[in-house]
């Protein structure tokens, strides 16, 4: 009998305890999405919140955004993903290939959304783009083509160039090394290769550009290359070398210019793939998608510490110029 009173009064204490609706029936637990990045980016998360908003979800009421952060030390990706997978968020979007590496171990139950370089069939992370078959799915940035046309841009922004210093980080894609030879030879352009493995690389690899007479530079940016840019930006213009790059942030940190996705669409993007993943989709069936929207990012107070101008036909076709 005084058991049965205890339980009693266990269940209708668990009862008041639970959240009610106004129909007093329990409240719907507010899923949570999880964001993994090498790199503080503000931007990042107030971009995605607009987008999950225009979607009909409302931060902090109708869903829950989870962000972790490296801050530039990819060691340290491993122990947040797990943290992520701990707090059992309902998904988790990689920013980038550490990110996506490091999510990809700690989980194999969780909906993963990437937005990462590389060929996620060749790396064995997806048995198609059109059927990825697992529990990741998202948008692959890894272009190898745009690298040849951001060569190209560079020398119609530099009309006399002829030897292009390439800072290649070896975790990068080899197509992008293979399709940036391949546009040099095409332009005529002698390419000098220098490798990068870390920070501590980038002063020897400036530094050896300069004594083989480099006109300009061409930044592969991974996610190490990209967590420190604003060094890099600082070595180029340093060196009085104009850097390309694929990220428009790149340019906001002071390269020449830049070439590559456009940021905004691929926010919307993962917002749908989560809205999707939410709704019960599978990321095994939603296709794994390319960029097709690029732009064209010139930054004018660098060429003006460089003393250079560039041609109204490079200018005229640019989507967004700093002054």
């Amino acid at each position: 009998m005084i058991l049965r009173v205890a339980l009693t009064v266990v269940l209708a204490l668990g009862v008041l305890a639970a959240p009610l609706t106004t129909s007093g029936q329990p409240a719907a637990r507010v899923p949570r999405v999880g964001s993994l990045l090498t790199v503080v980016n503000p931007g990042t998360r107030s971009a995605l919140s607009a987008d999950l908003w225009a979607l009909g979800y409302v931060e902090g009421r109708t869903i829950i955004l989870e962000e972790r952060y490296a801050e530039g030390r990819v060691d340290r990706l491993p122990a947040l993903a797990a943290e992520l997978v701990q707090l059992n968020v309902d998904v988790i979007v990689a920013w980038g290939p550490e990110p996506l590496e490091a999510v990809r171990k700690a989980t194999s139950r969780i909906p993963i959304v990437m937005v990462a370089g590389g060929d996620p069939v060749a790396t064995g992370l997806a048995a198609s783009l059109a059927k990825p078959g697992g529990n990741i799915t998202g948008v692959t940035v890894g272009v190898p083509e745009i690298a040849g046309k951001r060569l190209q841009l560079l020398r119609e922004a530099l009309p006399g160039l002829s030897r292009v210093a390439v800072l290649w980080d070896p975790t990068s894609e080899p197509a992008t090394l293979q399709e940036t030879e391949r546009a040099a030879r095409a332009l005529n352009l002698r390419l000098l290769v220098f490798t990068v493995r870390a920070p501590a690389d980038f002063d020897g690899a400036f530094q050896a550009a300069i004594r083989a007479r480099a006109e300009a530079v061409q930044i592969n940016e991974t996610s190490m290359l990209t967590a420190h840019r604003a060094k890099l930006a600082e070595l180029a213009v340093r060196s009085r070398l104009p850097a390309v790059g694929l990220w428009r942030s790149a340019v906001q940190a002071g390269f020449l210019m830049s070439y590559g996705p456009e940021p905004s669409d691929l926010f919307r993007r993962v917002a749908t793939y989560v809205d999707k993943i939410l709704k019960g989709a599978k990321p095994a069936d939603l296709p794994i998608e390319r960029p097709t929207k690029f732009e064209l990012v010139i930054n004018l107070k660098t060429a003006k510490t460089l003393r250079l101008t560039i041609p109204q036909s490079v200018l005229s076709r640019a989507d967004q110029v700093i002054e």
